[in-house]
Parts: C-alpha cells; sequence; structure tokens
C-alpha cells in the first residue's frame, strides 16, 4: 500500500461526500441532538454511510463520529478516523466554515488527510511523504512570529469569552468554525496557528493534524506533549496547532504561569 495510493482514495471519499451532499442545502437542514447538545443532520448519516462504505478495507480500522465505536480498531496499524462533517452547527445556520473530515492514522502517526470544505471550494489533502496540496483562493500568510500572526479561534470559544485573554497579543484573532477546517488552514499556510484547549475527539483533529504535520507544523496537546492516536477514550484535552515559525512562541503563550 502506497502513500500515493492512501491520498488517492482519500481524494475518492472527499469527492463521494460531495456527491451525497448534493440535495441539502446549507442553513435549510433540519437538526437533531444528540448527547452534549450536538446537532446531527441527515448530511451527517449520509456523508458517514458513503464513507464507511467506501474506506476501510480488510485488515484497517475504523472510527467515524456517527457510528457505533468498534473496539476491533485498538488492534489494527491503520485506522480511518473521519467527521463526515465538522461544524454541522455550522452547516445548519449556513454559515461556509464546515469541512468533511478523512484522516488515515498508521502505526499510531497521523499520516495522511484531507479536508474539504464544499462551501467556498476549498480543498487540502496530503500526507507525511508527500507534503499539502492547497486548491481555493484563500491568500497565503507567512508570519514569522506572532507579532502580525493569523490565529484562528474557535467561534463558540470566542463568544464564550475564552479568548478575552488573548485581545491584547500582538496577533489577529479570526474566528471560525470546524476546527478540522481551521486546522487545514494552518497546513495550507493560510492561517498560522489554531488553538483550542477544549476537549475534541480524535475525529475532529486527525485529518486537520495529518495534515498540519505533513507541512512541516507542529501539534501537541495543551501542555505540550505529543497526542496519542486510536485511543480507547478518543476525547483528548484540547490541540495546538501551529506553523514551524511560531511554534516556539506560542508555546510560551499558552504555558501555565508559575506558581
Amino acid at each position: 500500500m502506497t502513500r500515493q495510493h492512501d491520498l488517492e482514495r482519500i481524494d475518492q471519499a472527499l469527492h463521494a461526500a460531495l456527491v451525497a451532499l448534493e440535495p441539502f442545502t446549507p442553513g435549510a437542514v433540519d437538526a437533531t441532538m444528540k448527547s452534549g447538545d450536538d446537532p446531527v443532520t441527515a448530511a451527517d448519516i449520509a456523508v458517514n454511510e458513503v464513507l464507511l462504505d467506501l474506506l476501510p478495507q480488510p485488515g484497517e480500522g475504523w472510527l467515524f463520529e456517527e457510528t457505533a465505536d468498534n473496539s476491533d480498531r485498538l488492534g489494527r496499524d491503520r485506522v480511518w478516523i473521519v467527521d463526515p462533517i465538522d461544524g454541522t452547527r455550522e452547516f445548519v445556520h449556513g454559515i461556509p466554515e464546515w469541512s468533511v473530515s478523512v484522516g488515515l492514522i498508521e502505526h499510531g502517526r497521523p499520516v495522511a488527510g484531507g479536508v474539504c470544505n464544499p462551501a467556498t471550494g476549498e480543498r487540502i489533502i496530503g500526507s507525511d511523504e508527500t507534503g499539502v496540496e492547497y486548491t481555493g483562493h484563500r491568500p497565503a500568510t507567512a508570519a514569522t512570529s506572532l507579532k502580525g500572526a493569523t490565529i484562528l479561534a474557535s467561534r463558540s470559544e470566542v463568544r464564550r469569552g475564552e479568548w478575552d485573554r488573548f485581545t491584547d497579543e500582538p496577533f489577529t484573532i479570526v474566528p471560525a468554525g470546524s476546527v478540522a477546517y481551521k486546522l487545514a488552514l494552518v497546513a495550507a499556510g493560510r492561517a498560522d496557528a489554531t488553538w483550542t484547549l477544549t476537549p475534541k475527539h480524535e475525529w475532529d483533529i486527525a485529518a486537520g493534524t495529518a495534515l498540519v504535520l505533513a507541512a512541516g507544523g507542529r501539534i501537541s496537546l495543551p501542555n505540550g506533549t505529543p497526542p496519542t492516536w486510536n485511543n480507547p477514550d478518543p476525547l483528548l484535552p484540547g490541540l495546538v496547532a501551529t506553523s514551524a515559525a511560531i511554534a516556539a512562541e506560542v508555546g510560551r503563550l499558552l504555558r501555565p504561569p508559575k506558581r
């Protein structure tokens, strides 16, 4: 199995997801609430079914948000970790900040991923062997320090005041939905960093993590340690993603104050 073949499978999966989404209109979709006050729509389920049928092959494990977890994945070397629609809340409200997220974990490492935003036409795909390819029209950024950098923040976290402590910092905070989309934009050089200090599931961040790493960026948990993948409990305590150029500065910024 070559990495190029993995990328072709991811590309086919993203295309299939776009086809499955054609009957649905963002902003005009009914949603029901799952546990934790998270919305789910018929579109989530339709995309989930298509990708579950298309991606895992014999011998491969899977972890999909809208499918009951299967512990068999814990013994697999290759595991697909997928969020059929990341940012369902934005999808329901017609905000163009949602995405389809497909990640591949191999021997416990995120090695390939693809994220597409059907609302904007952006597509980011890449791997540890090939780097990252971006299709879209968003201008690139190349900040070499936090001064002047563009930092993507969770729209809901900003609304809750969790980013207030950063308002006097010398960077621009841009609220956005879909953590997978934000991570992909960092990987594509369309933002300099993003972080969330609240828990996220592996399916939210696996593909974006693979892309950031493929682009030479840095990934860590909020405490600075590297995340592990394909865990029995797929909930992680948050994530920090940055370009290599500003990783050290972000680490110092987020480090808890000494007591």
